[in-house]
This record gives C-alpha cells, structure tokens and sequence, in this order.
C-alpha cells in the first residue's frame, strides 16, 4: 500500500517531539488504545532519533514517519532507523535526492508557489503544507493549490492544527490527512499523561471519522 494511501486513510498523524526515548512506548500503546496507530516523530530534540527506532521496533503495524528531516545525515538516520516515511518543513534538493537514494519516501515542505513549483520539479506531489494557520490557513491553500492541481498535488497540512479546524482541511479533496500536536502535546508527553493522550485519540478519531 502507498504511503499516501496509508496517511488517508489514518487521517491525521500525530506530530511527537519526545522529551525522552522510552517515552515512545507507552505514547504509542496509547495512540493505539484510542483508536490510531500512526506516528510522526519529529529530529527536534536529542531523543528523537533513537525514540523513531525503538517506535519501528516495537510497533510494526505502525504508519512511523522522521518528522523535521532538514539533512542529509538526518535522512540517512531516519532511513536506517526504519522510518516509513520523512518530512520536512521545507523544500531541500539535496535532502530529496538523498532520500531517494535512500529510497525513503520524503515529502517536503511547501507554504508559496515557488515551493510547490521546486517540489514539482523533484518530482514529489505529496507535499506538507507548513505552517498551515500562520500562512492563512485554508483560504491560503485554495489560492495556492488551484494553479497545480491538474499536476496531482495532495496535502498534509501542519501547524496550528487542531480538533476544531482538522475536519474542516479534510473536507478538501486534495488534503490528503493533517498533522497536528494537540493529542500529544509537550505538557503531556513531560507529565508521562497517557491516559489523557489515549483519551484524546479517540476523540480526533471520532471527530475525523476514522474507525
């Protein structure tokens, strides 16, 4: 199955930045408790890397993806580690033709039509549409996304997405799935609070209309 097939049909995929490696267990036990079993776990902070390995490991049935990969070290990290996927929050030729090389499946980041135009040209039409709310929201990808959509383009909107504006980015033909940090949030995670988390799955679950 595609990854865009994979990302569609979870619908939104919860963007983690792990204070702390073990952290990833619990977190994932509790993303699937609530209903979800997809992850993006982000290079932001130092346990990162080896909480994306232990996810892969512990987790196979997963949809694991390397968020915030702005290197080529980073790529080849994230593809040792057994990332099903990696993004970025921009647009990095160089990190793109690495990952091939790799033959990770990458989707860069996107925010103008210069973006969408360089990932066009290295070929990628899942794009990450970063930072969504702070650009201008869904108003702002309509005006960028008509010109290119007989390219094929599709979306994963991320940043400042939440329960009350995720419904409303899927209800857009082209928004593939959205990424959001609200059931994970940082406090969450520093406070070891998985109950809340499985709690708030199932609610993004219900609310997206997934399972």
């Amino acid at each position: 199955m595609s990854i865009e097939k994979r990302l569609s049909e979870a619908r939104l995929m919860p963007v983690i930045a792990l204070p702390r490696a073990e952290d990833v267990v619990p977190l994932c036990e509790a993303l699937a408790a609530g209903g979800l079993k997809a992850a993006e776990i982000t290079f932001r902070t130092a346990a990162g890397r080896e909480g994306l390995r232990l996810a892969v490991q512990r987790f196979p049935d997963f949809l694991i993806g390397a968020g915030t990969v702005t290197s080529v070290e980073e790529v080849r990290l994230a593809a040792d580690a057994g990332a099903t996927f990696a993004v970025a929050p921009g647009t990095n030729p160089t990190v793109l033709a690495v990952a091939d090389e790799v033959g990770l499946p990458f989707f860069p980041g996107v925010c103008t039509p210069s973006d969408i135009e360089a990932a066009l040209q290295q070929g990628r039409t899942l794009l990450k549409f970063f930072p969504a709310e702070a650009a201008g929201g869904i108003p702002f990808l309509k005006a960028i996304a008509a010109p290119y959509l007989h390219r094929g383009i599709r979306f994963v909107p991320t940043g400042g997405i939440d329960e009350t504006n995720a419904p409303k980015y899927l209800a857009l033909k082209y928004v593939v799935a959205v990424g959001g940090s609200w059931i994970v949030a940082p406090e969450l995670l520093e406070q070891g609070n998985w109950a809340e988390v499985e709690r708030r799955t199932r609610l993004a679950v219900e609310a997206l209309g997934k399972g």
